[in-house]
Order: structure tokens, then C-alpha cells, then sequence
């Protein structure tokens, strides 16, 4: 497939995961992609892997000023700017007891203020394309899940945040659409780590039944997503979370 043929991406947590299989995949559909992360060394090890039609930009996506110059460096690079992948994601388990500020304003700025003013950024170039943004959201923001309550909290915000994006854009060319996945193979969830004296019966409701799920699961659902087949979607979230949040 040639999905992405001539089209500029911008993908943010692309040095690993989801966002790395999802950059591989438009790449493959003849992408130009400009990746995003804090990982110097995994967006080198991506930039070697897919070459020219990818570049690396080591983004603190949390910061706004950061985040308008990586979309304002896109398009000076590649000339235009078609989808956003807001992919970027950090999870911590604690009693909600325990939550410092560094903690709250880290899940919160990487989750959801990142988000926010990379698709604030990339709005006015989007316009000119009638291109789109997909944002990752998980199942965490639809369901209740003890000692994740930052997490749940900001991948809430993310769901509505991407509802009201779209109704303010309805009358424009730009969709606006979110997946949420459960849980996935990635680094995120394999340094995952919870507090010595959780109750696991607490966690039964959200454990699934389908296991974790692999990285290009998620980036095939961002790729369906952002390309012309979804071409009636906007406001939509995609549950790719082998059916947790189907009861």
C-alpha cells in the first residue's frame, strides 16, 4: 500500500514503541516522517533504520515553545505537514496518597499538555493540506483503574480534548480522531512497576483476556486512521483494546 505516498508526518514518541512502528509503517507507505522524542539514542537507532525519509528531533514535548519550533522545523524541512501522530506516553503506578507534583506534572505534560500544543501548533499547516491529527488515548480513559489515577485522569482528558477539537474544526477539511489501546508490549509498560501492597483484586477489571497486545497493533490502527479510508471519521476513538472496555 501506498497510503502516505508524498504525505508529511509528524510523530511524536518515536524513538520506541508505538510511535516507532508507527513512523517504520508510514515510511513503508512513502511517508516523510519528522519524529519526536526525548530518546537521543532510539532516534538515531530509527533515523539508521529507515533512513532518509525519516528525521530525528530530540523534542521535550512538554514544553509549548519547544513544540511549535519541531512543527515549525517540519514544515521548513518537508514543506508541508499532513498527519499528526501525538504518540508520546508515560505511565507510573502509585496510591494516589503518594503522588508527588513532579509526578502529576510529568504524566500530565507528556500525556496531555504535549499533545495540546503540538496540535496547536500544527493546526494553521494542516488547514492548508486538509490534513489530520491522531491522538493515543488508551482504555485507561474510559475505565476506572486503581494507583493510576494521573494516567487515567490525562488519557481522559485526551478523549474529550480530541471530541472538542473536532466539533471546533467540523466546518474545516481537518479530522481529528483518537485511538485507545490496552495494554501493549512496549518500554512503557515493560518498566512499568506497582506499589509493594497494591490488592489485585482491585486491577482483576482491567487485566483482559487477550494479553498485551504488540506495538504495530496500535500504529496499524493510527495509519487506518490517518489515511484517506477514514475519510468520514472525526471525533472518533478506536478502541484497539482486545475488547476491554466492551462490557
Amino acid at each position: 500500500m501506498n497510503r502516505f505516498m508524498d504525505k508529511v508526518a509528524f510523530i511524536t514518541g518515536a524513538a520506541s514503541g508505538v510511535g516507532r512502528a508507527t513512523a517504520r509503517q508510514m515510511v513503508e507507505e512513502g511517508a516523510h516522517v519528522f519524529g519526536v522524542d526525548i530518546d537521543q539514542e532510539g532516534l538515531q537507532s530509527v533515523s539508521d533504520e529507515l533512513g532518509e525519509q525519516f528525521h530525528p528531533e530530540n523534542v521535550d514535548i512538554r514544553n509549548r515553545e519547544s513544540c511549535h519550533e519541531a512543527i515549525e522545523k517540519c514544515v521548513e524541512r518537508f514543506g508541508k505537514l499532513d498527519v499528526v501522530a501525538n504518540v508520546a506516553g508515560v505511565v507510573r503506578s502509585h496510591h494516589v496518597t503518594d503522588v508527588d507534583e513532579e509526578t502529576w506534572r510529568l504524566i500530565m505534560g507528556v500525556n496531555l499538555d504535549g499533545m495540546f500544543w503540538v496540535t496547536q501548533a500544527a493546526i494553521p499547516h494542516l488547514e492548508k493540506s486538509a490534513g489530520n491529527i491522531v491522538n493515543v488515548a488508551s482504555n485507561a480513559g474510559f475505565m476506572g483503574q486503581a494507583y493510576t489515577v494521573p494516567y487515567c485522569a490525562a488519557k481522559g482528558a485526551v478523549i474529550n480534548m480530541t471530541r472538542a477539537l473536532a466539533m471546533e474544526y467540523i466546518k474545516s477539511d481537518i479530522r481529528i480522531n483518537a485511538i485507545a489501546p490496552g495494554g501493549m508490549k512496549t518500554a512503557m509498560t515493560e518498566n512499568w512497576s506497582a506499589p509493594d501492597d497494591i490488592d489485585f483484586e482491585l486491577m482483576k477489571s482491567y487485566t483482559g483476556f487477550r494479553g498485551m497486545a504488540e506495538p504495530e497493533t496500535a500504529a496499524n490502527a493510527i495509519c487506518w486512521m490517518a489515511s484517506d479510508e477514514a475519510a468520514r471519521c472525526t471525533g472518533s476513538i478506536l478502541s484497539v483494546d482486545g475488547g476491554l472496555t466492551a462490557a
